[in-house]
């Protein structure tokens, strides 16, 4: 099989579990440091590999525009092109699509939109939008789908509901019709013996109504997709509401299938998150944070621009054992950032990122030994 997943271990609603990919297995519950053109920011891949990471997010969008689906495809994919062996999901677009707002045009066939970098026209449909996932070569691949804006009408949102749902068919049926086409099926088959595809998941969307989230992912479910995505969150809602989103889709998603919430949050959410069910989360916020030196540690958050921090010659966090906490004081990561150097983004970014991989660890790590603490379930 090239994708399967399995619940190694249970704790209330949270799972540890772990899914095979043509590029590798996958340790659950995930977080995904984002990688949109292809690079996570201020690291390096060989430091991501230092850093325990299991599996990258690129976007479909800006891998479209730049440098082109066709040059990435004829590398051998994405994976060969950023020197990352290991498994690779991708966004179909979407949501980037969605936050042109100013420079698209929705209708049933799909989306026209300009492009950000030189205002050229161009058109994703469900069926191209998986033509260049396809082409890219991720692992796993998401439908195409329509993020619905906030605040939205009830009815708006039906509409935008059901839009993404004859996209998530148009979506699979072109998948089945061309899942032979990525570039490494050939590679990948010989060497393991069995024939080896991309895994597509499917979206639930229904903007910020309860009803909405539940009937899509009933009827996202019933596409049978080997994996299911909760999209559209982080859209200027309250984070009350955002929780509310995610408890109203998760319990009619299947146990037997991966959870993911895309586009969270703070180290704090991600834990909660698992304690609803929830096996994967990707969020730009450890890497952008890093960039304007706002790091996560056991204490708290520290803005690094702080003037106490001039002379403090400790390390950002007593408890991590990260490279960078290892060996350099607050002091000169202050000196770093307020000099614009180069390094302060790659020395924050890593401690950032090696904070929510050791948070989840810890909690996969409690889960499998039934210790996943009752003061983290959910609010």
């Amino acid at each position: 099989m090239a994708f399967s997943f399995q619940v190694e271990a249970r704790c209330g609603a949270a799972r540890a579990g772990r899914f095979v990919t043509p590029h590798g297995e996958v340790e659950t519950p995930v977080f995904m440091p984002v990688g949109t053109v292809a690079s996570v920011k201020g690291i390096s891949q060989d430091l991501l590999d230092e850093l325990g990471v299991q599996i990258i997010l690129n976007n479909t969008y800006h891998l479209y525009l730049r440098p082109g689906v066709e040059t990435v495809s004829q590398l051998g994919g994405v994976q060969k092109f950023m020197g990352w062996h290991k498994p690779i999901l991708t966004d179909s677009g979407g949501f980037q699509v969605f936050s042109l707002s100013a420079l698209r045009k929705i209708k049933e066939e799909g989306v026209e939109f300009r492009s950000h970098l030189d205002g050229s026209l161009h058109f994703f449909s469900p069926e191209n939008s998986i033509a260049a996932e396809i082409g890219l070569g991720a692992d796993i691949i998401m439908a195409f789908d329509e993020c619905t804006e906030h605040p939205a009408e009830w009815t708006r949102t039906k509409d935008s509901m059901e839009l993404t749902l004859r996209w998530a068919a148009r979506s699979k049926a072109h998948w089945l019709a061309n899942k032979h086409r990525v570039p490494w099926h050939a590679e990948k088959t010989r060497e393991r013996g069995s024939e080896q595809y991309q895994a597509l998941f499917g979206i639930v969307q229904g903007g910020m109504y309860g009803d909405l989230r539940k009937e899509s992912a009933e009827r996202t479910v019933e596409m049978d997709f080997p994996g299911y995505a909760i999209g559209g969150l982080s859209v200027g809602e309250p984070r009350e509401k955002t929780w509310e989103m995610v408890k109203a889709a998760i319990g009619t998603l299947p146990e037997d299938k991966p959870r993911y919430v895309m586009g969270v949050g703070t180290p704090e959410e991600i834990v909660q998150y698992v304690s609803l069910g929830v096996d994967m989360m990707d969020c730009v916020l450890p890497t952008r944070a890093a960039r304007h030196g706002l790091l996560f540690t056991s204490q708290g958050k520290v803005n690094i621009k702080n003037a106490q921090f001039a002379r403090d010659e400790g390390p950002l966090d007593p408890n991590c054992g990260c490279r960078v906490c290892g060996r350099y004081s607050r002091a000169y990561l202050r000196h770093l950032y307020q000099s614009n150097e180069l390094l302060a983004q790659v020395l924050n970014t890593t401690h950032n990122l090696a904070y929510y991989l050791d948070t989840m660890r810890r909690v996969r790590h409690d889960i499998l030994l039934g210790e996943f603490a009752s003061s983290r379930s959910a609010v």
